[in-house]
């Protein structure tokens, strides 16, 4: 009978002045009303071999909040992160920044796995920047500057990694490969960023002459690119990423 009295007392049914002032007895909360219909802190859903899995539903629903962040490319996020927030332009002396968003382009299509290094165990003594590109998927992305690169790829002849990222850049004295060059690449970009509400397009005096800036519209977008640690992480993972295509 004792059992049974505390049994009851700790599932809240006979409250007593007594039970509040034990501390070693846990006693569950009033039941809700019909009309609260706040999230239980733990769910079930049913796994394998019919083990119940327990998860959060508070993780679903931030979950879906980051869905409705819009899913940049690599060439975009890169933009994104040199791009100044209230000015919306690069710094003039920065001149990198075109060879690295082609070398972006490049990573993009073998993470989508439209290009991988040729398998020829005669060149895997050379550096990765030389080992030839060869196009085993040409299924278009949907992206404009993916798919001009991966037609290019695809109907040229194969060349390295470094050649690519050359050609892509306008760095040849070959005339004849001169058509190769992607224009405007970070114009595009921008504007692609300002199709997704990343960006917006103001106009800007700049001595005697008008300029297109596309300054930050959605912070919350580049914020969530300063959070990730890119020097510790994703730098490794395309090197690694190169690699592993060999």
């Amino acid at each position: 009978m004792a059992t049974q009295s505390g049994l009851t007392r700790r599932r809240g049914a006979g409250r007593s002045t007594g039970d509040a002032s034990d501390g070693s007895r846990v006693t569950s909360p009033s039941p809700h009303n019909g009309s609260d219909n706040r999230v239980p802190e733990t769910s079930f859903i049913g796994g394998e071999n019919g083990h119940k899995i327990a998860f959060d539903p508070r993780d679903i629903s931030e979950s879906a909040d980051k869905v409705k962040q819009p899913k940049l490319t690599l060439m975009e996020e890169v933009l994104l992160l040199g791009i100044k927030d209230k000015q919306g332009y690069y710094s003039f002396w920065n001149e990198n920044i075109s060879y690295a968003l082609r070398g972006c382009i490049v990573i993009e299509l073998a993470f989508r796995g439209r290009i991988s290094m040729q398998k020829d165990s005669s060149r895997r003594r050379f550096p990765l920047a030389d080992r030839v590109i060869e196009v085993i998927d040409d299924t278009l992305t949907g992206e404009v500057l993916l798919d001009e690169a991966l037609k290019m790829m695809k109907s040229s002849e194969k060349m390295s990694v470094s050649s690519w990222i050359d050609l892509m850049s306008g760095e040849t004295w070959n005339l004849m490969k001169i058509g190769y060059q992607l224009k405007q690449v970070r114009e595009r970009l921008a504007k692609g960023l300002v199709d997704k509400g990343v960006l917006r397009t103001e106009k800007r005096n700049f001595l005697l002459f008008d300029m297109a800036t596309h300054p930050v519209a959605d912070s919350a977008a580049k914020d969530d690119l300063n959070k990730r640690p890119w020097s510790a992480q994703l730098m490794p993972l395309m090197f690694l990423k190169i690699a592993s295509l060999r």
